[in-house]
């Protein structure tokens, strides 16, 4: 590898990931009850001017500018801009922990306390004449701000303990990737943006989240996550056309594997079922109910076996037939769990009455897997797996020692 090196550049980054990190944090409100949470994120913070002056101001930092050029891969640039995206989505994921360690010590500290009994006072000297619920008000409102700015402290200092390393790791992050994508590229395995975009979406979906609110997440774009996303799907698949054929995994290496493993012997049951449904209006009276068993009986005695399911719930006003498929006995609840295991295969239940309506299910068959078997086959994936990450970064150290990578 070809290393060279100018005048070093330390890397601007705007407050976007502290100001996203501390929307994540518990409500202010419940600091002094101490526990705090970071949930899945799903909103972003507020002070919008400010964030936007001091992001302006961090952008146009040290670095020269966000197209500035950060380095050099085979004469392909990493920008500012590159590296800003990066670390804004980096950094939430390794700021948040350190900052919720800072404001538990913050809440539990001494100091604390005091403070908040001196500004119980101050609330006091400042509302004479006031009753005991207009002075504790007063004081909710004082503490949620002490909160807040405590949760302001606690990111900060997280922050500037963790930007400096998440900024290098950016950089060459962002320099792996040009390489696995000039790989790509020049063995013709760049992934498609449909490819991309059906990823992107599904990690949207997950965290029920639209894609724009995913964007929000990320510091205002998904470019990053797609290009991340991009360049490990084609490096798996430059991995797997090179050496692919170099993998195989023996039985030996599959029994070691499981043997270190959790044991246990268990079979394991899964039923194919079908199900029709005869739903019920809303306001329907003890004689409707019985009515619509009726025809569910009906139903059930032109029953004959699974082929002939669907045709004998037509013409059943409100019935629907529904092919469940392979279904484990703990998705459905009791009594019909145990009737369904029961059954024989080819045989329907009796009608059962559901908040859904009246249901009628029928047994079509039912496979019993090994979990030993189950356990060989995730063995067998988990080997392969790492044998593809083994070689893939040995790859990977073999284009960058080949290759020019200039860093400025």
């Amino acid at each position: 590898m070809t290393v060279r090196r100018k005048t070093t550049i330390r890397l601007a980054v705007g407050p976007v990931a502290a100001i996203t990190v501390l929307a994540c944090l518990v409500p202010a409100a419940a600091a002094e009850k101490a526990p705090v949470n970071v949930p899945a994120a799903t909103k972003t913070a507020a002070p919008a001017k400010a964030a936007g002056a001091a992001k302006t101001a961090a952008r146009t930092s040290s670095t020269g500018g966000e197209q500035s050029i950060i380095a050099l891969v085979n004469d392909e640039p990493v920008t500012g801009f590159e590296v800003r995206q990066r670390v804004e989505m980096l950094s939430g994921a390794n700021v948040a922990p350190k900052a919720q360690e800072r404001f538990k010590a913050l809440i539990k500290a001494p100091s604390t306390s005091e403070r908040l009994k001196a500004i119980l006072q101050e609330v006091i000297k400042a509302n004479p004449g006031k009753n005991k619920e207009q002075i504790l008000a007063v004081f909710e409102q004082r503490k949620k701000q002490f909160a807040t700015d405590l949760q302001k402290q606690a990111v900060e200092g997280a922050r500037t303990n963790v930007l400096p390393a998440v900024r290098k790791a950016a950089l060459e992050e962002l320099i792996d990737e040009k390489l696995k994508l000039q790989e790509a590229k020049r063995v013709g395995a760049i992934v498609p943006d449909d490819e991309i975009d059906k990823v992107v979406k599904g990690i949207a979906e997950r965290n029920k989240l639209t894609e724009a609110q995913l964007a929000q997440q990320l510091g205002g774009s998904l470019s990053p996550m797609k290009h991340r996303i991009r360049s490990s799907l084609s490096w798996n698949e430059v991995i797997r056309r090179k050496f692919g054929h170099q993998i195989s995994i023996g039985a030996k290496d599959v029994d070691k594997f499981v043997a270190t493993a959790a044991t246990g012997g268990e079979d394991q049951l899964e039923l194919s079922v079908q199900r029709i449904l005869i739903a019920m209006p809303a306001k329907l009276d003890q004689a409707g109910v019985a009515q619509r068993v009726a025809e569910a009986e009906t139903i059930r005695a032109k029953f004959k076996d699974c082929k002939s399911t669907g045709q004998i719930a037509t013409g059943v006003a409100g019935a629907k037939f529904d092919e469940l498929g392979k279904r484990k006995p703990s998705a459905f609840p009791e009594p019909t769990r145990s009737m369904l295991l029961n059954a024989k295969d080819g045989e329907m239940l009796p009608p059962a009455v559901s908040e859904n309506g009246i249901e009628l299910f029928a047994v079509c068959g039912r496979d019993v897997v090994k979990i030993e078997e189950q356990k060989r086959n995730q063995a067998e994936g988990e080997l392969k797996q790492k044998e593809f990450e083994l070689l893939g970064k040995r790859h990977l150290k073999d284009l960058r020692q080949d290759a020019a990578i200039e860093y400025r």
